[in-house]
């Protein structure tokens, strides 16, 4: 059985992105880079809403670029092994491989699908996450905090929710992002 893990880069306040929806303010390093790709390789499908999609998609054809370093070509070959279900309902058509689109968000496909995998899966985009936590389906949490605050945006969490956590992992990078891997221990609204 696979796991539910919501991973994402955050500010220090809680925030994915800012109010004007820039994420710029921690542009992953090298060495976050390949931690990345390190932790990414035991997923087999990413479940993104549809602007997480827009964004990640780049990762599609980033090997492409000319001189691009090897550990973004790594990730990219990482992201590119993996299944991804965009859940949108404006969404016409995907530009990647190994992609498909769900008009709706079933917590009750998603348990099948995490039941029948034997690869864990990532729910990635705050109001996409946000559906999963609520269902009580989110196994794990991963937040790169990053070295800002930014005031305001787009929350990490939903409100609402309280979630008791077990704190498994952490790890502090050069470019002062620090990593913090949780399990859930139980869901409630």
């Amino acid at each position: 059985m696979g796991k539910l893990i919501y991973s994402m880069i955050t500010s220090l306040d809680g925030f994915v992105s800012d109010a004007d929806g820039n994420f710029g303010w921690v542009a992953p390093e090298q060495e976050v880079h390949e931690f990345v790709s390190e932790q990414f390789r035991s997923v087999g499908t990413y479940l993104y809403g549809r602007r997480m999609y827009e964004t990640m998609v780049y990762w599609e054809t980033a090997h492409e670029e000319p001189d691009q370093p090897p550990f973004i070509v790594e990730y990219a070959r990482v992201w590119q092994a993996a299944d991804k279900i965009v859940y949108s309902t404006t969404l016409n058509e995907v530009t990647s491989e190994r992609t498909r689109i769900e008009r709706t968000f079933d917590p009750d496909a998603v348990r099948k699908l995490k039941a029948e995998s034997d690869r864990d899966l990532t729910v990635d985009g705050p109001h996409l996450a946000a559906q999963a936590i609520k269902a009580g389906l989110v196994d794990e949490y991963q937040l790169f905090v990053g070295p800002a605050i930014v005031g305001g945006g787009n929350s990490f969490f939903p409100p609402d929710v309280h979630v008791d956590l077990d704190l498994l992992n952490e790890r502090r990078f050069a470019n002062g992002v620090v990593y913090l891997r949780y399990s859930a221990k139980e869901v409630s609204a």
